[in-house]
């Protein structure tokens, strides 16, 4: 069974060529070796630079990527999409059943509560071109989690669990910082540029910089009460695995005081930024990063 893509025209390019010109200067450029990354995920147009360059960044001979999505609460169950395959405008992008099996395993006896990705989301299914042009010859483990703490755990899991089987797995954490202004209802700067100034240097700086030290309290913080991240979860199971690549540098609930050597911020922009080039400024926008975590 092969899970079709959902997202309506408008999201990403639908033809290989379309993609392959899109992502053409990230594939001439590409020098990465990262095990763990932070990428964006709404339409192509407003994130899709962004995207690739996190995404262009992993290591190249990698045979399993895991996507880590969001769009839940704390304590939701993480969902999986259990279909064999899922369809990209490149053919078919193959899940990794048995690793799928195994870690849908350990999460159950680890207490966490498991389920079927079912629906329409943006979270995984719009990087998913990118990752089948940059790494052709991987599979995929898709799913999605709440923001919830545990996410950690589930990460480092999950890169036991494909280490176990023998992968090459890197991993993608999907999330958009804050989403700001009347179309989001979270006005607090009122509009203009003093709130675009605000999201870039105060708001979504703090939880960048929270992801960069490996404070996972506090990523789960400010997401929640600033509102600067909608998949929290995403990002703490990116942050849980590329711990465990790195073992002597954990990712701890209080954080370290100088935070994983390998993180780094590769890019940042927001929707604001894009529209502004062509001349449609907007009051309401959403904010983009690109970060190695490994």
């Amino acid at each position: 069974m092969v899970r079709k893509m959902k997202l309506p025209v408008g999201w990403y390019p639908r033809s290989a060529e379309e993609i392959d010109g899109y992502l053409h200067s990230f594939a001439a450029e590409r020098c990465g070796g990262a095990k763990a990354v932070i990428a964006p995920h709404a339409g192509w147009f407003f994130s899709g630079k962004i995207a690739g360059r996190a995404l262009s960044s992993l290591r190249h001979d990698a045979d399993l990527v895991v996507i880590a999505g969001g769009h839940l609460p704390p304590g939701h169950p993480v969902l999986f999409a259990e279909e064999d395959a899922a369809c990209t405008p490149f053919g078919e992008l193959p899940i990794d059943r048995e690793l799928r099996a195994l870690v849908k395993d350990q999460f159950l006896r680890a207490g966490f509560s498991c389920g079927a990705d079912n629906y329409t989301d943006n979270t995984v299914e719009v990087l998913l071109p990118a990752i089948h042009r940059f790494l052709p010859g991987a599979s995929i483990l898709w799913l999605r989690l709440g923001a919830d703490i545990r996410a950690v755990e589930a990460g480092a899991l999950i890169y036991r669990a494909a280490t176990a089987f023998g992968r090459r797995a890197v991993i993608a954490g999907s999330t958009d910082l804050t989403h700001y202004g009347p179309d989001y209802g979270f006005c607090p700067k009122g509009r203009g540029k003093t709130a675009l100034d605000w999201v870039k240097t105060v708001n979504d700086r703090r939880f960048i910089e929270a992801v960069l030290s490996g404070d996972a309290a506090a990523v789960i913080k400010r997401a929640g009460s600033e509102h600067s991240a909608c998949s929290a979860g995403a990002v703490l199971c990116a942050m849980g695995f590329a711990a465990e690549t790195r073992a002597s540098v954990p990712v701890a609930p209080t954080g370290g005081e100088n935070g994983p050597e390998a993180a780094r911020l590769l890019d940042y922009t927001t929707s604001a930024d894009v529209r502004d080039g062509y001349g449609d400024a907007a009051d309401s926008f959403v904010g983009y990063a690109a970060i190695e975590l490994a």
